[in-house]
């Protein structure tokens, strides 16, 4: 499918293919309603796109069309809306109902792919002690740098046909029946070629479908050696991106690296600096501290250094995934601490204010299986703001005036509320199934009537059309519970000036040689 090679500077649609009424076709349905006329440039379709099992797509057991949710006149329906593309592509490992996976259970160590994931006592051999469940736990040395996802051992124990158990490196989620059936994400072999050929094949693919930015899912875990972390290894991790990238630009495809690490580790710089696509996993939370305490300080501190340092962003408010704490916070690098965003105090206020409200935290945890960290909290950002709708045209305003692309969760659009019945009913990993809720084309119809989505898109349609948002920008002095930004280009302008007491603003700006203004 022919594709521009150059990213829109517009606004980025965020959903699973199913995500409005039963598929694809019904979200090109919404976006083919006039209402959406000139609000999305770019479309993150989440990976349920794929054939996947687990974790709602991020399990992916191929990189073919999952047909029971799209189809090619869908793809060709969304190019004919001039909308580019931005898929997944989850580096760091594959279902177990994956050709590769399948094919090892079925021959063992005959298996074409024994070496395409992970034996974790292959790997641990010589540096641990056997225990008693036969998993090689390795030296307190090792372990204790291990950076972990989940408590316990990274494992999944694996049934083989004869008999025997083997624990393969399984990072992310797991699922065990009773009658002993199992999901799980395998973490892959990067030192295989067969993984490095698999890579080739799916990026031509995901090209083949149309797709203009790759994201690259759980990146970060995929470079594995004993003695590191195993969480952005350096510098394996750095010879694997540029390995990734030069597959990536032989399919004209811009890679877009998904990282969550505190701030003080500034990764988010050295990815930068290689120049990357970052995410800004900030704004969410410096947002939602923004509005609840009425002080632009944090958030206008972070902006600044998108401008200075030339960052190219994509941010958000909400997602598929929680709102990052994690990201905010300072870190200890070589004996020195490097400050985060704000204060552990402040972050644990925002964390407090969205869990009396509804919310869910997702924490980390360490090799005995002790919380170390918290990660995010889960939510709808609608509800994290207290189901103020004035607090989210705010917040929509501000992230449409922020540096970067801005991508936009849809059920936000919608001021949807917290699902503590999906959340329930999703067990152990259900955390995250309370801002998912599916809305139904009578629900878009119902939506498109009300004050807070019809304003939320006209702010929208303005930052995907306006020429000003491809000039400069340039954040004016104001009190601190005040914002105040303009952007410019030529005679063409977009200006934000916003009351954070009192959560009014208006947006004065150029359409058609004439100035406007819009008071909300």
């Amino acid at each position: 499918m022919p594709k521009d090679s150059i990213i829109r500077n517009g606004v980025m649609l965020n959903a699973y293919p199913d995500s409005i009424g039963a598929n694809l076709s019904d979200m090109v349905t919404m976006l083919q309603m006039p209402q959406f006329k000139d609000v999305f440039s770019l479309f993150y379709v989440l990976p349920t796109f794929f054939n996947s099992d687990l974790d709602r797509g991020f399990s992916v057991i191929d990189y073919n069309l999952n047909e029971d949710l799209v189809s090619q006149e869908d793809l060709k329906a969304l190019d004919e809306l001039n909308i580019q593309l931005k898929f997944d592509i989850v580096l760091n490992h594959l279902s177990v109902a994956s050709p590769q996976f399948k094919d090892l259970l079925k021959h063992g160590d005959k298996s074409k792919y024994k070496d395409f994931f992970i034996n974790w006592n292959t790997f641990w051999e010589g540096n641990g002690t056997m225990g008693n469940d036969g998993v090689i736990i390795p030296e307190e040395e090792f372990l204790s740098k291990l950076f972990m996802r989940k408590s316990g051992l990274p494992i999944l124990k694996v049934p083989f046909p004869d008999g025997t158990e083997k624990p393969y490196w399984n990072t992310f989620y797991q699922k065990v029946n009773a009658d002993k059936s199992f999901l799980g994400q395998m973490d892959v072999n990067a030192k295989s070629e067969l993984v490095w050929d698999f890579y080739e094949e799916t990026l031509q693919k995901v090209n083949d479908f149309g797709c203009s930015i790759l994201r690259l899912d759980a990146f970060a875990y995929l470079h594995k050696e004993i003695g590191q972390s195993n969480f952005f290894n350096k510098p394996g991790t750095w010879q694997y991106l540029k390995r990734i990238r030069q597959i990536a630009d032989k399919n004209d495809l811009t890679l877009l690296p998904e990282i969550h690490a505190e701030y003080g580790l500034h990764l988010h710089d050295e990815v930068a600096n290689e120049g990357y696509q970052i995410y800004d996993f900030f704004l969410p939370g410096l947002t939602i501290h923004t509005l609840e305490t009425g002080n632009n300080k944090a958030i206008l501190t972070w902006a600044k250094e998108i401008i200075c340092k030339g960052y190219k962003t994509v941010n958000m408010l909400g997602c598929h995934d929680g709102i990052p704490v994690l990201d905010l916070k300072g870190k200890e690098v070589n004996g020195v601490y490097n400050k985060g965003l704000l204060e552990d105090n402040e972050i644990e206020t925002i964390m407090s204010t969205i869990m009396e409200r509804g919310g869910r935290v997702k924490n980390l945890y360490g090799p005995s299986g002790k919380k170390i960290s918290y990660y995010q909290v889960n939510a709808t950002f609608f509800s994290a703001l207290g189901e103020n709708e004035q607090k989210l045209l705010l917040a929509r305003a501000i992230q449409m005036f922020m540096p970067g692309i801005p991508q936009v969760w849809y059920l936000d659009i919608f001021a949807g509320k917290n699902n503590y019945e999906a959340a329930d009913k999703g067990g152990s990993g259900g955390h995250k199934e309370i801002n998912r809720t599916t809305l139904s084309v009578n629900d878009i119809e119902k939506g498109v009537m009300t004050d807070v989505v019809t304003g939320q898109l006209e702010i929208m349609r303005l930052r995907n059309t306006s020429k000003a948002f491809d000039g400069e920008i340039k954040i004016n002095d104001a009190s601190k519970n005040e914002i105040d930004i303009l952007w410019k280009n030529g005679n063409v302008f977009a200006h934000l000036k916003a009351n954070l007491k009192t959560y009014r603003f208006s947006i004065n700006y150029t359409e058609s040689g004439i100035n406007k203004v819009k008071v909300f």
